[in-house]
């Protein structure tokens, strides 16, 4: 009995050993293998309006039809028609500079997404002002403040720097 208890337990083990060197954990570790890693050491395309020429061209593997473009571009360009000085451009660029400098129609989406929750913030405390709170207390009447008001001055609440030294006792007024 002690014994199969102890296999038992010892398999148990094991198996949350197998599952601790798992790939997932292994992956979580930087040993998985299976995802790309750039080499910033070689040259590489980028498409940025800061750097418009790239160290390499765009398109790398050429087709037989754009080897033979490539081979007449070593000729003048007089004789090249626009099309085709325009696919030799594309196989150099992704796009061009004013392309990449044009603008993209994002900030409507999020000038939206800001008014939208700005309309659901004004809905809910419009709703916590009719559903959740109460009526205004009684003390914030211009009435109660104004006896309030009046008793401090009674009492010459703070007479040194407070409320009761912004009040001429003598003209009864504000000073």
């Amino acid at each position: 009995m002690l014994s199969s208890q102890a296999a038992l337990r010892g398999l148990w083990r094991v198996s949350l050993r197998a599952l601790s060197s798992s790939s997932s954990v292994q992956a979580a570790h930087g040993k998985d293998v299976s995802s790309a890693v750039i080499d910033c050491s070689v040259p590489q395309y980028n498409c940025r309006p800061d750097l418009p020429l790239p160290d390499i061209p765009f398109v790398r593997d050429l087709s037989a039809e754009q080897k033979k473009l490539k081979e007449k571009e070593k000729g003048p360009w007089s004789q090249l028609s626009k099309e085709e000085q325009l696919t030799l451009y594309r196989l150099s660029h992704e796009l061009s500079y004013a392309e990449m400098r044009k603008g993209s129609n994002e900030w409507k989406t999020v000038v939206g997404g800001v008014f939208f929750f700005l309309g659901l913030t004004g809905l809910v405390i419009w709703w916590q002002r009719v559903y959740v709170f109460g009526d205004v207390p009684h003390t914030l009447s211009e009435e109660w403040v104004a006896q309030q008001s009046q008793r401090m001055l009674d009492m010459r609440v703070n007479p040194v720097s407070g409320f009761s030294t912004h009040w001429d006792f003598q003209k009864k007024q504000w000073k």
